[in-house]
């Protein structure tokens, strides 16, 4: 048997544990910085990484990392993760299922940006399969609840509670990206037990499909449709999947327009120019 850690720890009790060795500021820099995560679900690693743990199941890139951003200011250097960053500009990033995490987060960020400044919008990217039906209400509650305007783009797909999300923005400011997806259906769900469990279960998925109907004709409608003939287009259309190009759901009254670069919308924000990093000269 090797007595040698035993040993090592009858040494340590005595002399008592080892002084830990000074951080330098240079490594304390990089996390005492940073503001509130209100973009990260996950944990994050040490102060000297250049990369921070960001929901690794998705992996938003290769490595399951997101990079940060240093910036320049009077009173030294600051360092963000790149949503972090963005939030700033009043900027959401929702992609990935939709789920009830996922939605807390998205919820908080809204109302801390709408307490930050009521008028000013919201610009919300969606790249979403969709997810729970419950916790995509939330964002949608909460989207028509508060006071800032929420602008809505689609980059990548936004089907199922994603597109019900999409369509939820400010009418006149949903945009869509000119390749991406956009999927629309009726509620899916299964139950056991006995027999009139499952007719509750059932009862219940066709109230949410007839809720959803409602909620795409309220925000889809087009002028010269009455809420029936709305409501009729949209259950017809969440029989099945209904899929979308960019071009079709601009015609199904889901968006307004369809973006092919930033000068085709110029409200979306920009970092601002003192807080970019210069190019080299």
């Amino acid at each position: 048997m090797n007595l040698a850690p035993l040993a090592r720890l009858a040494r340590l009790s005595r002399k008592g544990l080892p002084i830990p060795t000074q951080t330098s500021a240079a490594r304390l820099r990089v996390s005492s910085t940073f503001p509130a995560r209100l973009n990260r679900p996950f944990g994050f690693g040490g102060p000297e990484q250049v990369f921070t743990d960001w929901k690794q199941d998705e992996g938003i890139s290769a490595s399951g990392l997101v990079p940060i951003v240093i910036e320049q200011t009077g009173r030294g250097e600051r360092s963000y993760d790149i949503f972090s960053r963005l939030l700033r500009e009043r900027v959401i990033m929702l992609y990935g299922p939709i789920r009830d995490a996922d939605a807390t987060l998205i919820v908080a960020q809204l109302l801390f940006l709408e307490a930050e400044a009521t008028s000013k919008p919201i610009h919300l990217y969606i790249n979403s399969p969709g997810g729970s039906v419950t916790a995509g209400m939330s964002i949608y509650d909460t989207m028509q609840y508060i006071s800032s305007p929420v602008h809505t783009y689609c980059m990548g797909q936004a089907c199922s509670m994603g597109s019900l999300l999409l369509a939820a923005g400010e009418r006149g400011h949903r945009q869509c990206l000119p390749n991406a997806s956009v999927m629309i259906h009726q509620p899916s769900g299964g139950a056991s037990g006995q027999a009139s469990d499952i007719a509750i279960h059932a009862k219940e998925i066709l109230r949410v499909r007839q809720r959803l109907t409602e909620i795409y004709t309220r925000h889809c409608k087009k002028q010269e449709e009455s809420v029936a003939q709305g409501n009729e287009r949209f259950e017809k259309a969440l029989e099945r999947d209904y899929f979308m190009t960019a071009e079709e759901a601009l015609d199904f009254g889901i968006v307004d327009k369809v973006l092919e670069n930033r000068a085709s919308d110029p409200q979306t924000p920009i970092l601002p120019s003192g807080n970019r990093p210069e190019s080299g000269k």
